[in-house]
């Protein structure tokens, strides 16, 4: 068997993105999820965006990636939250 050659660097600065509705627990919840994955986490460099009618908020959250399997957790773990609708 062959190792695949990741095309990411380790650690490196990595930009997820998450959407999901808007409302008062879902910020608080995904910097949490984040900060679990990268305790050097800064929710200050969260970047919001929401949407035309204010109904989603889009998110960019720049995570410190040690490994691919860190940032697979992590999608895993943002994809199957309730207040989440997708994952970039």
């Amino acid at each position: 068997m062959t190792e695949e050659k990741s095309l990411i660097e380790y650690p490196s600065e990595f930009p997820i993105k998450v959407m999901g509705k808007a409302s008062p627990e879902y910020l608080p919840a995904i910097v949490h999820i984040a900060k679990q994955f990268d305790p050097t986490f800064d929710e200050s460099k969260v970047e919001q965006r929401p949407s035309k009618d204010g109904n989603y908020l889009g998110l960019t959250l720049p995570i410190t990636a040690t490994s691919r399997e860190q940032l697979d957790e992590l999608y895993r773990t943002l994809s199957t939250h309730p207040l989440v609708s997708i994952v970039l």
